[in-house]
């Protein structure tokens, strides 16, 4: 599979989903992997795509680098304009949501008084930039809400209205709250769109970490969704290589904007600089590795030939909400979502592990190890509202097959650590 030709490739009839679409994808056929969403993976023909980019980028580069990419770059960023429903000039192009988010974040003019929202969930990195934030003077205030799952829908807009209404409101002042669109862990969906709204009517800015959604989320409507701003990472579930993230700045937020992070040479100041400029800033901000960018298009034509979007969807969805039953039918424990309205294509289920045990890094280490490391299963456990979960991802090469087996690694790896827990207990 290594030097697949896609144009060769494309003319034969679709394998099945399940194990046989694992040969066209460059991971261990040994692995119980379950854990796509958390760097993703991309097809032989994405990758062999990529490679043959660069290495006519090599070829000559500095024509390419000059010149050459330019159509490439453009072009991919019209197909990701037309799968969240915008406009091209509103999509730029960086390395990874958390970087998409910080540089949002940074171009607002802070002043005292002002308000940055987020949530207990939300994604450490970002928490810790926000903490940075409002460490740097002028010091914005920061306010936290408190999500607990198992919760509904319903309860999260409930509890997201009452906050904002709660907060301090005065003339000029800045409120920004940062959304996930889907938490990573506990891997849900939140009714984001509802919530947007609601910064609407409270005169909020809203900020999407959308890490998770573009290649998992079906449906995403920017342009009727209409969120301030909103970033989502091609690398997780749209196959892309890694790692490049999707940055959508629509018009009427352009001039907040003044700068990409780093700050590129092309960088003009709001009033002087046109609709070319702002974009091309986003290109060229340092000399850039653009494979990543350069395998989206790639990706894309895979996922159209194994069936498309839709067809994905269901298959991962359907899997995951199967795979999370079977798991906690195995454990004797339960999903975290036991009607599915929080489920997309990531499933959480509680782990057969005493919650007298809290959350420690030694704990979590031990974990990992038992599980990557000796046994070449993947799946992230966490630790949620006083109780031990894992998250698992369905993807197109999973079966049902794979959640019963890492569902019995699972149940070894916990008594194991039980067990060593027990033990160094009785030497304390």
């Amino acid at each position: 599979m290594e030097n697949i030709n896609a144009a060769d490739l494309y003319k034969q009839r679709p394998p099945a989903f399940g194990h046989g679409l694992l040969k066209y994808f460059a991971m261990d056929p040994k692995s119980i992997c379950l854990n796509h969403g958390a760097f993703g993976s991309s097809p032989y023909a994405a990758l062999k795509h990529t490679y043959d980019l660069a290495l006519k980028g090599e070829s000559n580069p500095y024509k390419f680098v000059q010149n050459d990419y330019k159509p490439y770059i453009s072009d991919i960023r019209g197909k990701l304009a037309k799968l969240v429903n915008a406009q091209r000039d509103e999509i730029v192009l960086n390395n990874n949501t958390s970087t998409g988010i910080n540089t949002v974040l940074r171009n607002f003019a802070w002043e005292k008084g002002d308000i940055i929202i987020r949530f207990n969930t939300t994604f450490i990195t970002v928490y810790k930039a926000i903490d940075n934030l409002g460490d740097i003077s002028p010091l914005p205030t920061i306010s936290e809400i408190e999500l607990s799952f198992p919760t509904t829908n319903q309860q999260i807009i409930d509890l997201f209205r009452k906050h904002l209404k709660s907060l301090p409101k005065h003339p000029n002042q800045k409120r920004v709250a940062v959304i996930d669109s889907i938490v990573a862990n506990p891997g849900v969906l939140m009714p984001w769109q509802e919530l947007v709204k609601i910064c609407k009517e409270e005169g909020v800015w809203s900020v999407i970490d959308a890490a998770h959604s573009i290649g998992q989320e079906q449906n995403i409507n920017l342009t009727k969704a209409a969120p301030d701003f909103w970033v989502s990472d091609c690398h997780k579930w749209l196959y892309a290589k890694r790692g490049v993230a999707m940055l959508y700045i629509p018009e009427r937020n352009r001039p907040i904007i003044k700068t990409s992070f780093p700050t590129s040479h092309l960088y003009k100041p709001v009033a002087e600089r046109s609709v070319e400029d702002f974009v091309d800033q986003w290109i060229w901000n340092g000399t850039p590795d653009w494979s990543p960018i350069l395998s989206i298009g790639a990706a894309l034509d895979f996922r159209k030939w194994i069936g498309g979007e839709a067809k994905i969807s269901e298959y991962c969805h359907n899997l995951a909400l199967e795979g999370g039953r079977r798991m906690a039918e195995i454990f004797g424990t339960r999903v975290i979502d036991p009607n599915g309205e929080l489920t997309v294509n990531m499933v959480n289920v509680e782990l057969p592990f005493p919650d007298t045990i809290p959350f420690s890094p030694q704990i979590n280490a031990s974990f990992m190890t038992k599980m990557f490391d000796e046994r070449n299963a993947q799946s992230a456990p966490y630790y949620h509202n006083g109780r031990w979960w894992v998250r698992c991802c369905a993807q197109v090469y999973n079966e049902l097959e794979d959640f019963e087996k890492l569902a019995k690694h699972w149940i070894e790896v916990c008594d194991e650590v039980k067990r060593e827990e027990d033990s160094r207990k009785v030497k304390l």
